[in-house]
Order: C-alpha cells, then structure tokens, then sequence
C-alpha cells in the first residue's frame, strides 16, 4: 500500500509541476524532469520481476545496490587495516609503490602484527651476520641436454599475458627487465612485438592453446615454434600445464579483450571469448610429457626447458620423476605456482579451494627430486605471491632457486588492486586493451619503476640473508624459518616437514612417501 501511495503522490506531484512548467515558465522543466523520471523508475521498480528488494522498496532499494557497488572500496580506503588486507594487504603494496617510485620502504614504532599469531613465521638472524654481497648471485638455468644455459636472476617477472594485460603494460615490464637485467615470463598468450621490441629476457610459456605455434586446428605446430623460440630473446621455454590460480582448468580470455592485435599473435577469432583446453594434445602420460620436453628442447635448439604447475597430487609427480629416471631425461627448471597466485578470471571455487599452497608445493617437489637424486639437474623457480625480499627468502628456504612475481609487478607500473581485471574496465590501464584507460601507463615511467623494484627488493632478500650469517642462497637451511604452530610452541621447517636425503626414494622409500612411491607408474597418471 505505501509503495503504491508513493507512486501516486510522486505522479501527482510530477504531473502538477509540469503543468505548471507548461503554464508558468519554462524554468519550472528543473523541477519537472527529475520528477518524472523518478516516477517512471518507480513505477518500472514496482512492474520488474528480477529484483525482489525493488519491487518492495522502489527507488530506494536502489541504494543498497549502489552501496555495494561502493564496498570494495569503501573496505579497502576506510575499514582494512594495513596488515590484514586480501590479496595483498596494504603494508605489502606499500612496501612495493615506495620501491618502485625509489622513495624509503620504512615504517616506525614496531610491527603492527602479532607474532604470538597460530601460524606466524619467522626468519632466525645470526649472532655472526655477514656483509651484504656486492655481487647479486644468479641462477644457472641448464641441465646436462642444455646447451645454452641461461643465468636467471633471484626475482623475475612473473606469466602473464599480452591479452590480459595492456600492450603498454607489457612493453614496460619487458623495458624493466632489461633494464634491470631479469627474466620477463610471455604468459600463455603468444609471443607479441610487445614482448619482443623492448629487447629484454624472455621465458616463452606455451599453455594448452599453444598460442603463438598451433596449427588451425589447435594442436601444437613444432614449425612455428622453433622459429619463433629462435628469437635471441627468447631465453628459455616453458610449458604451462597447470595455475595456481585456477589448476585443472584452461584459461579464460573474455572477447571483449580479443582485439585483432590479439587475435593475430594467438591465432584465434577476433572478439571472442578465448577458452584455453584443461588438457595438453601433447602428452597423456607422464613419459610421453618428458619426452616432448625432450622435443621442444631440440626444436629451442638446445635452450633450457620446463614447465610449470600447482602441485596437486604427490603421486603424479613421482610418477614423472619415475618417467625421467627411465628416460633419462630431465626439464632443465620446473615452475610450483602456488594456490595463493593470482590470475585475470577464475571461478571462486577454484581460486579458494583447488591445489597445494606454494609453500607445500615447493617441497614437494624439491624433496621428489631430492629423492630420485635429480635436483642438481633442475632447478626450482616459485610463483604465487611474491612480493618482498622477506618472500624470496622463505621461498628459498622451502626449496626454491629463483622466484618470479606478478601482481607485485603489476603494484609497480600503477595496479591499485581494483579486482577489475576481467572486466576490461581497469582504472590504471594496466589489465585491459582499452586504449583510452590503456594510455595511462607511461611506458618510459613505468619501466624505471618495475626495474627499481625489483632491484630493491633482491636487495632487501640478500640483507635478510646476511643478518642470518648466509652468504649466497645455497647456505639456507630449513632449521632457519620458524613457525609457531600453538600459542606456547614454535617449531623449525626442518622439525616440521620430512627432508629427504639424495637417491632416498629410489635407494628405500621412508614411510610417509612408501605407499605414493610404489603407486607412482611413468605410464599412466595415477590418484
């Protein structure tokens, strides 16, 4: 009854004022059209079937949807405190403005977190710490098939792709890595003149669309890749078998985003939607997946090869450990993308719910290889949230030898973590292929500002090292990151976790990898 009778009085009153308007003076059309335009809203509210708040509450049922609209940022502006922000809290994007604009990453009074937290971590300083190395330390990317190592640095740019990000945005991450003498990762989107014109490093990530080497049909075409995986440029392969973000499912590309530039470098139809397979055409087993590394290492003319993936199930894996042992044969480096990682569009169920963390990711593997006595063959670069020194180092200590990020190289070149990735909407000009929001990245700027980061932030990873008494990455140890696993007891990673020895696995299985080992089965992908 009181919705009808606001209609009528908001009628009543429109139609009064313009006849008055009509009568009187035209200026009386101020007060008129905005009447009558609530009217027609109102009376729309009250006819619609879509919105039940509406249809109860016309007119004002639309500002609770204008409020939520508003939450996010109200939540980020005005409620979150510095250290309990998602994805990032603000501390951690602070930390990364302040390096890249080159400005004091510095705060007063103490920490703000509470280290009696259930699950707070810690770094152990030495009573004997050493000077902080003049030289940055890299990383020899090449086992004994490769015959063009490449020196990866600790901190690197993480996959993402031309598509899903702005071609501005990756000119100035490519500049900055050259700049700065790191490794820049394609992402699964195809080889781009944006990737290639800045001349910096690349890592060339193949994913399930073969993009940038597929035939029309989809499937991988050996022609096109080693022409284009002979670019000087390139420095290593990978191929992309799952994400952190999203395991188990291909990625998403919305048609909005596939321009023709686009269109043309992954060899799709324009304006549509871009669903790469779960799958791989090129492997069904663990040995057909080490063999084809083999191949695309020979088509690379010798460079390094890998692939990258969210570890899930330790039986599988074991398995392609059992696969390289029997073909004697191995990746030259393995990418864990933790579950934490970030990506342009997935379903939440996955984002929240599907594949290891990368910290468990990372030993996993690093003890797999351990155990089959392989790990002074492959090396181990870790993705998924990485964003300060004090990252790289726990990375390190679980098992890593390099470490790529994205999102805090997105934080670098201007991304306000607005969520809008996916939208083709984003506000800095960073995730979109809008021109207009595009032009926002001044490519000159930006470059300057990925390098100075990802310098400070190596850095700051080699200071921490130095006040443990660790004079290069290979003198961590496991005993030297703590956890406090109740509000009266804190334990070592090496107390924490099983640390296999060399050859373990293969010489006598210990119990809590015995059952996993003996099911692993290089012919076949076993759960």
């Amino acid at each position: 009854m009181l919705k009808i009778l606001l209609v009528v009085l908001l009628g009543s009153l429109a139609t009064g004022v313009s006849a008055v308007a009509l009568l009187v003076s035209p200026w009386w059309w101020a007060a008129a059209v905005p009447l009558l335009l609530l009217t027609a809203v109102a009376v729309h509210d009250l006819m619609q079937r879509r919105h039940s708040v509406l249809r109860n509450y016309p007119l004002l049922g639309h500002l609770r949807f204008a409020l939520e609209a508003l939450r996010p940022e109200l939540q980020q502006y005005f409620i979150e405190r510095n250290f309990d922000g998602r994805p990032f809290d603000r501390d951690t994007r602070s930390i990364v403005y302040e390096r890249a604009k080159g400005t004091d990453a510095e705060e007063p009074f103490g920490t703000e977190l509470d280290l009696y937290r259930t699950g707070g971590e810690f770094l152990t300083p030495s009573m004997a710490p050493r000077p902080v190395p003049t030289e940055v330390p890299r990383v020899r990317i090449g086992g004994p098939e490769c015959t063009r190592p490449y020196d990866m640095a600790l901190l690197n740019v993480s996959a993402m792709s031309f598509g899903s990000l702005s071609a501005n945005a990756v000119l100035a991450l490519n500049t900055g890595a050259r700049l700065g003498d790191f490794a820049h990762d394609t992402g699964e989107g195809g080889l781009s003149g944006h990737h290639l014109r800045p001349g910096g490093d690349l890592v060339w990530e193949i994913g399930t669309g073969y993009f940038g080497c597929r035939t029309d049909e989809g499937d991988f075409d050996p022609r096109q890749f080693a022409e284009k995986a002979a670019h000087e440029q390139v420095k290593c392969v990978s191929l992309k078998i799952s994400q952190g973000a999203k395991p188990g499912i291909g990625g998403v590309l919305p048609g909005a985003k596939v321009t023709a530039e686009i269109a043309g470098v992954r060899g799709v139809p324009r304006g549509r939607t871009v669903i790469s397979p779960p799958y791989h055409r090129v492997y069904s087993t663990p040995r057909e997946l080490v063999r084809f590394l083999g191949r695309m290492r020979r088509l690379a003319d010798g460079k390094p090869v890998g692939f990258k993936l969210c570890v899930g199930s330790r039986r599988e894996f074991l398995a392609v450990c059992k696969a390289m042992l029997e073909e004697d044969s191995t990746p030259d480096f393995i990418v864990v993308d933790g579950a934490e990682g970030g990506t342009g569009a997935a379903p939440l169920e996955f984002a929240d719910n599907v594949g290891l963390p990368l910290g468990e990711g990372l030993m996993t593997v690093h003890n797999a290889l351990v155990g089959v006595g392989l790990r002074d063959r492959i090396r181990i670069g870790a993705s998924g949230k990485v964003a300060t020194g004090s990252d790289i180092v726990k990375r390190l200590l679980q098992g890593a030898d390099y470490t790529n990020a994205a999102r805090a190289m997105m934080f670098a070149i201007g991304c306000i973590q607005a969520q809008r990735c996916h939208t083709n909407t984003c506000p800095v000009g960073v995730a979109t292929q809008d021109e207009r929001r595009a032009r926002a990245v001044d490519v000159g700027d930006k470059s300057r500002r990925v390098q100075r980061y990802q310098s400070a932030t190596v850095k700051s990873a080699l200071q921490i090292m130095a006040s443990m008494g660790v004079d290069e990455p290979s003198g961590l140890r496991p005993h030297m990151l703590l956890q406090r696993v109740d509000p009266h007891t804190v334990r070592s990673y090496e107390e924490l976790h099983d640390w296999l020895t060399p050859g373990e696995l293969v010489a006598s299985a210990p119990d809590g990898w015995a059952s996993d080992w003996k099911a692993a089965d290089p012919d076949r992908f076993t759960r």
